[in-house]
């Protein structure tokens, strides 16, 4: 029961995330925003974010930099890989913010000599994966299976060994 001058605690609901071969660009970001949504719930530990520039991904709407504000924590790690972070910069200004307050739970990487085509596009955690597969079409697949999590998390470790550290928390100069 309420006293009528403060709102009760509510806890977001979410759905479960999905698994399999799904499709449509509108999903992707929903996907994303979903995952971060519930990173931020259930304390994901780790998370690794990969694209080849970010374009398309919803990281800079104030719901996700909620979501990421919310899953922050001592102890997490938040591991960015990109080709180009120049369109990141320019359309994810809020996203950028949050890097710069947060830049002890986050590493970024680029590996600006990789072809975009061989480049993954995924989101990764210890528990479950999404990964587009042909982002043209926005076809992607979502798993919780092992054996994908693994073959994944083993891809992204090889890019991220090629990469180098890139999108500074601040720059320096006069």
């Amino acid at each position: 029961m309420t006293d009528g001058l403060s709102s009760p605690d509510v806890s977001p609901v979410l759905l479960p995330l999905p698994e399999g071969r799904l499709q449509g660009r509108l999903l992707f970001a929903d996907l994303v925003r979903q995952a971060l949504a519930t990173a931020a719930v259930e304390g994901w530990p780790r998370l690794v974010l990969c694209d080849p520039d970010f374009s398309d991904w919803p990281l800079g709407e104030q719901a996700v930099v909620t979501s990421l504000q919310a899953w922050a924590r001592r102890g997490r790690l938040l591991q960015v890989l990109g080709r180009d972070f120049g369109p990141l910069r320019l359309q994810h200004p809020r996203f950028v913010q949050w890097r710069v307050t947060w830049a002890h739970l986050l590493e970024v990487r680029a590996c600006r000599s990789a072809a975009a085509e061989a480049f993954p596009s995924a989101i990764w955690s210890p528990g479950w994966t999404l990964e587009r597969i042909d982002a043209t079409h926005g076809v992607m697949v979502a798993s919780r299976d092992t054996g994908r999590l693994v073959a994944l998390g083993e891809r992204l470790d090889h890019w991220w060994q090629k990469g180098c550290v890139s999108l500074p928390p601040s720059t320096l100069g006069l």
